[in-house]
């Protein structure tokens, strides 16, 4: 019989922690030193805010991992009603931070409810998928999955967090490839999001890439009705986004959107393009190997906004240059890849789409984040996973992953279940 000790996956929490532990030396750098004379006394404290929150994930990753996976299955569906509740009193009751009315207050900590929501979530479609027997995804269950992942996206927008809600739709095409869907309606998907990306970069790829698409659907399945899907995801959605930018939004918002293209411009520089053109600055001042801790001009000067939060990459490569930002990408890759292993290993429809989630979750930040602070996408707040500040982010992140490695770790009990 195989030692406990042998059944923990120990790369997985060194991964965890290498990159925790690069969060907090990028959030002590940015609130120490030079940089905290900018500051008040709040945003000081942030370094020692996520080193508690730090050691709360840890007594809960604990935690996690000593309960049964039936523990987790049971309570799938309760957590996951919990955590709408919570979001529609956030809604209603909730403080309003940086625009976004998702926080709510127990005693002196508060909590960013709609990251809880991803936990309830993604354990509500790993339990919905483990109860179908293999082979049998149908409309029905296909249609479940999106609504189970619509229900807290929708409420997220509604508090007006719309950076969030992008995940929970990204989650989408993740959770119905891996519940076992068609790969061509798993195509059809995923086109809105390439043609939505291309309109605002450049139109006339976006019409390219539409009826290239649709195209390539009629050669691979030669039938009309899933032709006609394809056409009306990928031509409509580059129609509905060119008349967004034209005629529906307002200046303002238009410019946020656009300003990644070219955030020197002289409509961007000075407002919707600054936080891009800055953390380029700093990212581009690191060279290869940076300029060291707590000696970046651009980070020491604060003058990349938010840059302990959603601009956090921009300090590692101020700070440790395009080594160390490689250096962190490739933690990631390594982190997701090992993640996703472990799901297989598990080979229950409850483990794998537990992993899956949790990888999904884990790379949409990652791929949005890093594309904020690079000038490749729009910014619209979404934190780096693990290094940036925000103690609910951290708990809920860690929690993800307690779940996956308590699930792995008992992973021969799944046999208990039919599999």
């Amino acid at each position: 019989m195989q030692p406990w000790y042998k059944k923990i996956d120990l790369l997985s929490l060194l991964l965890w922690g290498l990159l925790v532990a690069a969060g907090l030396t990028a959030i002590y750098s940015t609130t120490h030193g030079a940089a905290a004379d900018v500051f008040t006394s709040s945003p000081r404290q942030n370094f020692d805010r996520q080193l508690f929150w730090f050691g709360i994930s840890t007594v809960g990753l604990l935690v996690a991992m000593t309960l049964p996976i039936r523990f987790y299955q049971l309570a799938a569906f309760p957590i996951y009603g919990i955590t709408i509740l919570l979001l529609i009193a956030a809604l209603l009751f909730g403080r309003e931070i940086n625009g976004a009315k998702s926080w709510l207050a127990l005693g002196p900590m508060q909590f960013q409810v709609s990251e809880l929501a991803k936990v309830g979530t993604v354990l509500a479609l790993s339990q919905l998928v483990g109860m179908r027997r293999p082979k049998t995804m149908g409309l029905d269950v296909g249609l479940t999955i999106v609504g189970i992942i619509l229900l807290p996206a929708i409420l997220i927008v509604l508090q007006n967090d719309t950076g969030t809600a992008l995940v929970f739709f990204g989650l989408i095409p993740i959770a119905l490839f891996w519940s076992g869907l068609e790969f061509n309606l798993l195509l059809i998907m995923v086109a809105p999001a390439i043609a939505g990306y291309l309109s605002i970069v450049n139109l006339p790829s976006a019409i390219l890439f539409s009826l290239a698409f649709t195209g390539f659907m009629w050669w691979r399945t030669k039938d009309r009705r899933m032709t006609g899907v394809a056409a009306l995801f990928s031509v409509g959605t580059t129609a509905v986004a060119s008349f967004a930018l034209t005629r529906f939004l307002q200046p303002y918002q238009v410019a946020r959107i656009l300003s990644f293209t070219d955030p020197g411009a002289a409509e961007f520089r000075d407002n919707a393009g600054f936080h891009q053109l800055q953390s380029m600055a700093a990212i581009g001042s690191g060279g290869w190997t940076g300029k060291g801790f707590m000696q970046g001009t651009q980070t020491q000067g604060s003058y990349v906004p938010e840059q302990s939060t959603d601009f956090v990459f921009s300090v590692i490569g101020e700070e440790f240059g395009f080594l160390g930002s490689v250096l962190i990408l490739v933690v990631f890759l390594v982190f997701l890849i090992r993640l996703v292993h472990l799901g297989g290993a598990m080979k229950h429809p409850f483990g794998v789409m537990m992993a899956s989630g949790t990888v999904g979750i884990y790379l949409i930040h990652t791929f949005i984040n890093v594309g904020m602070a690079t000038s490749l996408l729009p910014v619209i707040g979404i934190p780096l996973p693990f290094l940036s500040y925000g103690g609910s982010a951290l708990l809920a992140n860690t929690a993800l992953l307690a779940i996956v490695l308590s699930l792995y770790y008992r992973k021969d009990d799944f046999s208990i279940y039919g599999y």
